[in-house]
């Protein structure tokens, strides 16, 4: 239905990446929740008054918590699709960071007023009516919930939404604890076990596990975490089409909010072309780089020299030393200042966080390395960058 819907709703549908496409998707899976999370609401607090079952009415409840999810989804999309102002220059993207925050949050309240009402149904048990259209209401739920899972984490995976990812999990939490309730109904009719508050109990479990992991989630994107390997692969090809950049190195990405992201990275250029020219094809590849990927680019020109046979040779040098070190070590920026007692090795180590030496050990290994090649006297001068 929601694929069916964009299609007449949404003018570019299957350009992810664009911010005003993620907000419409934003609002019509949001008013596709709200509906549907009443209309669930609705049918289960019948169910649960006409059964006396505990585990149904919290299950409405949850639903009617999962309409309030749903609105504060939609919500986020919206002001985080506001354009950029004086106070917050960089736009509001990460609003819908906090509005997947918040829906954590709802889920992990619901698991503790279900862990309270399965607690005080286990002490004070009570028999559950039963009756065919109970039943019914509780299929036709679960088979909601199902495609109200599949649809928003199909679509928070395209367009790359924490909020609708948690939103998702909301929904596969609330299936499955209609599916214990529907199990508890059918095992309290059939043999007249009262397990409705021990069910309860797993499934408030459940629920606050699925709450903890998606505050997790969002907390880490608050914090900040390292770019895709997708995302960098991205930035890697598009500058590969430039042949007067040799390389690339010291890539930072800024997150401001899905879409919204600012990047900045040094490209190694010969030291021997015309200045003009690449200062001409930097700018226009900063731009491709804003088309395509939808961030502000900013890139640094690093002049190489390429045609000295001794730098190119103790290039390779210091890169084999790095590697002895740890194999994961990799050096840019390399420059060879000669004097008349001694060559100064200029460049930087890229150092991933889990080498286990520290920046001093590193830089003195390479020193003490680099000092005892015999051909000449080398110095290393080095800064240490990390990943």
């Amino acid at each position: 239905m929601i694929t069916l819907l964009s299609r007449f709703l949404i003018q570019n549908p299957e350009n992810y990446q664009d911010p005003k496409t993620r907000e419409a998707y934003g609002t019509l899976c949001g008013m596709t929740g709200i509906v549907l999370n009443l209309l669930l609401f609705a049918g289960k607090w019948i169910s649960g008054v006409l059964s006396g079952s505990i585990a149904i009415t919290a299950d409405a409840f949850n639903n009617l918590s999962d309409a309030g999810s749903s609105l504060i989804s939609l919500i986020g999309f919206r002001m985080s699709g506001q354009k950029p102002d004086a106070e917050h220059p960089y736009g509001h993207g990460r609003i819908e960071y906090l509005s997947a925050l918040l829906v954590s949050i709802l889920i992990l309240l619901m698991g503790f007023e279900l862990l309270k009402s399965s607690l005080e149904k286990v002490l004070h048990p009570e028999q559950i009516q039963s009756s065919p259209l109970i039943l019914v209401i509780l299929m036709v739920s679960i088979a909601v919930k199902l495609y109200m899972f599949f649809y928003n984490r199909t679509t928070g995976r395209k367009i790359d939404s924490a909020s609708m990812k948690a939103t998702a999990m909301d929904s596969l939490s609330d299936m499955i604890s209609t599916s214990v309730v529907l199990a508890a109904t059918l095992i309290s009719s059939l043999t007249g076990w009262m397990l409705d508050g021990w069910l309860g109990l797993l499934v408030s479990v459940f629920i606050l596990f699925t709450g903890y992991s998606t505050i997790r989630d969002t907390v880490t994107l608050l914090l900040g975490q390292p770019p895709k390997p997708e995302f960098v692969d991205e930035i890697q090809n598009i500058v590969r089409r430039y042949p007067s950049i040799i390389g690339t190195h010291d890539l930072l990405v800024h997150d401001y909010g899905p879409g919204r992201c600012i990047i900045s990275l040094h490209a190694e250029v010969s030291a021997h072309e015309d200045l003009l020219e690449i200062h001409d094809e930097i700018d226009n590849l900063e731009r491709v780089l804003e088309e395509e990927l939808h961030c502000l680019a900013t890139i640094h020109m690093d002049p190489i020299v390429t045609d000295d046979e001794e730098t190119s040779t103790m290039y390779h040098k210091v890169k084999e030393l790095a590697a002895e070190i740890h194999p994961k070590l990799s050096i840019h920026d390399f420059r060879m200042v000669k004097g008349t007692t001694h060559t100064n090795l200029i460049f930087d180590v890229v150092v991933p966080y889990e080498t286990g030496l520290n920046d001093d050990q590193i830089r003195r290994k390479l020193t003490d390395q680099i000092s005892a090649i015999p051909e000449k006297h080398y110095f290393a001068v080095i800064d240490i960058d990390h990943m």
